[in-house]
């Protein structure tokens, strides 16, 4: 799954556009290096999103197409 794709269906960030415009920008790290929002994403990636004030790092457990409010946030675990 994209990287652009995975944020939006987990909901770590609320829209496809403003998940590929904050690739695009650099804002988004995939173990430590710059991603592109067609980044390939894998399980045990580690995955840090730099917009606001703090930084949130997650580690993804699961890939999955779909996702529902209330189980998004079973796809990944908080790191920072």
């Amino acid at each position: 799954m994209r990287l652009d794709k995975y944020l939006k269906v987990t909901r770590l960030i609320k829209r496809r556009t403003i998940a590929n415009e904050a690739c695009d920008a650099g804002k988004v790290t995939v173990n430590d290096k710059v991603a592109r929002a067609s980044y390939d994403i894998k399980v045990d990636d580690v995955i840090e999103i730099k917009l606001g004030i703090r930084p949130l790092k997650v580690k993804v457990l699961s890939v999955s197409e779909y996702a529902t409010k209330e189980n998004a946030s079973e796809n990944y675990i908080v790191i920072e």
